[in-house]
């Protein structure tokens, strides 16, 4: 069982590997604590520039390799709902208002443990991105090749809610 944590946060004895009747859960020999392990929430914005033609924004993270472009996305914060959060989200990171805001999906994301709660976003403003992200590209959502894993497949179901059948990288012809 893959996990950062290796001591209690309570008593700072080394947590052990027992099953609970469902599966393997970290736990504490020495006192009550259980490391539940559940996912995390994330935030993510599929960004419609109301004054740039409508084009959709997409963003590429500093400390990601190559030319991977994909959705603004954050965690929310004590107190505030998820839609509070993807508007703080994306003027943090763009400096864009969002005039309004519409849930796509909730989706599993497995692989890093965590439950995407994708929004439509339709923003204006002029775009400065955080060093958070390293550069932007707009698209027409028509041209947009869809990543066949996490917030990609929200970009897929919000295409399709759009009549547009979505073009999936590494497919023939893509």
């Amino acid at each position: 069982m893959p996990s950062a944590f290796r001591y209690c946060p309570q008593c700072a004895a080394e947590l052990h590997s027992r099953h609970d009747g469902e599966r393997d859960r970290l736990s504490c020999p020495a006192c009550t604590y259980v490391h539940w392990n559940n996912p995390t929430p994330v935030l993510a914005a599929i960004i419609e520039c109301a004054d740039r033609g409508n084009q959709i924004l997409l963003a590429r993270n500093a400390a990601w390799p190559g030319k991977m472009f994909a959705l603004v996305t954050g965690f929310m914060e004590a107190g505030e709902s998820p839609e509070d959060g993807i508007r703080r989200e994306i003027m943090e990171e763009t400096s864009l208002a969002v005039d309004s805001l519409s849930l796509v999906g909730v989706h599993d994301f497995q692989r890093m443990n965590q439950v995407l709660i994708t929004y439509h976003a339709v923003a204006r403003g002029e775009i400065v991105l955080s060093p958070e992200l390293a550069e932007y590209r707009l698209f027409e959502p028509e041209k947009i090749k869809v990543w066949p894993a996490g917030t990609g497949l929200a970009v897929a179901q919000w295409l399709r809610g759009r009549g547009i059948e979505p073009q999936w990288m590494g497919a023939p012809g893509s």
